[in-house]
């Protein structure tokens, strides 16, 4: 499957295994996304932590979506901080 912003999505994965090398594991969410906020700015990107999105269903705003990262104004970047990977996550990170 190629990836509609293959580029900036690369920039985000290695956004995260930075900041998960400098900070470990063991901080609350905000913590490490206010660190990915930072790590993609220093990547020359545009991190909104809490962008209010509208979701749209069949031509109609059906509520709004806070996005934990919105990279560019084009990826949504959903942090999960787990001690290892939950596969009960999964539905949620791919519809986003």
């Amino acid at each position: 499957m190629e990836l509609l912003h293959k580029d900036i999505t690369e920039q985000i994965i290695g956004a995260a295994f930075e900041v998960y090398r400098v900070l470990g594991y063991g901080f609350l969410e905000k913590v490490y996304q206010r660190a990915m906020q930072v790590e993609l700015q220093l990547r020359g990107l545009r991190a909104d932590i809490e962008s209010k999105i509208q979701v749209i269903y069949k031509g109609h705003e059906v509520g709004p979506y806070r996005a934990d990262l919105f990279v560019n104004e084009c990826v949504i970047a959903e942090l999960k901080i787990a001690k290892s990977y939950c596969p009960e996550d999964e539905p949620q990170l791919l519809n986003d």
